[in-house]
């Protein structure tokens, strides 16, 4: 692990524990997320950027890390990939349905590097919450599944393999 991932996953480890923030169902340490994320982009060609994005993908959205802190620590590069993964929709925009369908739009532009932690992200995601939570696991796969129909620029593996899973867990659902 280079210094700049250390640095990443150190970061994003004491981000997510300042604002008490475990992982929903089970009350694991947040981390085990980022860091899972991050393993599964490792699995892919990936650059540097992409495993501290995997890490930090988190940070905006769910603890009192800026956008500016961000860029101060880790430069330009890292930043943009996680300002693509950070949702831009907020309650105010409407229900779920509608605020999924902005974060859509918006992954849609996103560069290839981001839409692979993306998917990343969705395969780590998809696994607890089919485990834990099947009756929200209906809609999140649903919404999966649209999202990875946008995400035409992510790794071709991981794509494939973020398919089969939201496919597989659709049919165990039933």
């Amino acid at each position: 692990m280079s210094n700049l991932t250390y640095k990443a996953r150190l970061f994003a480890a004491d981000a997510h524990e300042a604002v008490g923030q475990v992982r929903k169902y089970t009350n694991q340490p947040y981390i085990v997320h980022p860091i899972e994320v991050a393993q599964i982009v490792r699995s892919v060609k990936h650059t540097e950027a992409m495993i501290c994005a995997a890490y930090l993908h988190d940070v905006l959205e769910d603890t009192k890390v800026t956008e500016n802190t961000l860029r101060e620590e880790f430069g330009g590069e890292i930043t943009e990939l996680v300002l693509w993964l950070t949702d831009v929709s907020t309650k105010k925009d409407g229900p779920r349905a509608v605020r999924k369908v902005l974060d859509r739009e918006h992954l849609a532009k996103a560069p290839a590097a981001a839409q692979t932690v993306k998917v990343a992200d969705l395969i780590s995601n998809s696994k607890t919450i089919v485990k834990f939570d099947p009756h929200f696991a209906v809609t999140y796969i649903e919404e999966k599944l649209a999202l990875l129909d946008i995400l035409t620029k992510a790794d071709t593996g991981l794509r494939a393999r973020g398919y089969e899973i939201c496919r597989f867990a659709k049919g165990m659902l039933k």
